[in-house]
C-alpha cells in the first residue's frame, strides 16, 4: 500500500513510526501490546524490514519477531532510497531507535532549552547509515498584534480545555511507562503533543521570533496546530510566515 501511495504522489509518502501507547486500541486489532522497551526492538526490526522491502532489496531476515525468506516487493518506490521515516517518541528507546533508523525524529512541544538538549543527546548517538537525522516538532499557535492580546486568547483557550477535556477513560487505557504522558502533566496548556510548551503564543514578531530560536537549535519541520484551524492558519500564513522569512534571511547574511 506503501509504495503503492508513494507512486501516486510522486514520491511524497512518508510514515511516522510510533510504538503503540493505547492498549485498548491493539488488543481490539489482535495485536499483542508488548512491555514499553520490548515495543521500541519490535519497531526495530518492523522498520528496518520495511525500509529493505521499500528499497527493492530481496530479504532474508531472522529476529526475534519477524522471520523473512527471499521476500521482495517491485516496483521500486519513487522516492530514493525509500519513502521517508518519522519516529516519534520522548523515551531513551525512542530517541535510541530515532537516532538509529529514522529520517527525521518528531518531537512534541517543549521549551527550546528541553529540545535544544534533547537534540543535542539524540545527535550523539549512533546510526545505521550516513545522511544526517532531521528533527521536527508539534505545537499549537496562539498569534496575535500583540503579545497581551495572544495571552488573553490563550487563557480563553486554556478556561475551553479545562472545563471540557476530560481525559480520564483514555488514560485508564495508556502504558504507564509512556513518557509522553508522564511529560505532558509538566506542561499543562491548550492543544495536543505539546501544545503550547514550545512558547508560540504572542505578538505576530514573537512567535515569528521564537520559531526562528527553534530553527537555529536544530528543528526543520514544524507541525503547526490552530483553533479554529482556517482562520488562524490564514492569519500565520500573513503575518507570521513573512517575519520567519526575514529572520532567516538576516541570519543567512550573517
Amino acid at each position: 500500500m506503501a509504495l503503492g501511495i508513494d507512486a501516486i504522489s510522486g514520491g511524497r509518502f512518508a510514515i511516522n513510526l510510533v510504538s503503540a501507547w493505547f492498549k485498548p486500541e491493539m488488543e481490539k486489532s489482535g495485536i499483542s501490546f508488548l512491555p514499553h522497551d520490548q515495543r521500541y526492538r519490535y519497531s526495530d526490526e518492523w522498520i528496518r524490514v520495511v525500509k529493505a522491502l521499500w528499497s527493492g532489496e530481496k530479504v532474508n531476515f531472522q529476529g526475534d519477531y519477524f522471520h523473512i525468506n527471499d521476500l521482495s516487493f517491485n516496483p521500486r518506490p519513487v522516492a530514493n532510497p525509500h519513502p521517508r521515516v518519522y519516529v516519534g517518541g520522548e523515551s531513551e528507546p525512542a530517541q535510541a531507535l530515532a537516532a538509529k533508523e529514522a529520517d527525521v525524529f518528531f518531537l512534541n512541544g517543549r521549551p527550546i532549552e528541553v529540545i535544544r538538549e534533547t537534540i543535542a543527546q539524540v545527535a550523539k548517538q549512533p546510526r545505521s547509515h550516513s545522511k544526517p537525522l532531521g528533527f521536527a516538532m508539534s505545537a499549537f499557535v496562539i498569534a496575535r498584534s500583540t503579545d497581551e492580546e495572544a495571552q488573553e486568547e490563550y487563557h480563553n483557550l486554556r478556561a475551553m480545555v479545562i472545563a471540557q477535556d476530560d481525559r480520564s477513560e483514555l488514560l485508564k487505557g495508556v502504558d504507564s511507562e509512556v513518557v509522553m504522558f508522564k511529560n505532558l502533566a509538566k506542561y499543562p496548556g491548550v492543544g495536543s503533543n505539546g501544545g503550547t510548551a514550545a512558547g508560540l503564543v504572542g505578538s505576530y514578531d514573537t512567535v515569528a521570533g521564537r520559531i526562528a530560536d527553534f530553527s537555529r537549535v536544530g528543528i526543520d519541520t514544524f507541525m503547526l496546530q490552530f483553533q479554529p484551524f482556517a482562520t488562524e492558519m490564514r492569519r500565520f500564513s500573513e503575518e507570521v510566515m513573512p517575519r520567519v522569512s526575514s529572520l532567516e534571511l538576516v541570519a543567512a547574511k550573517g
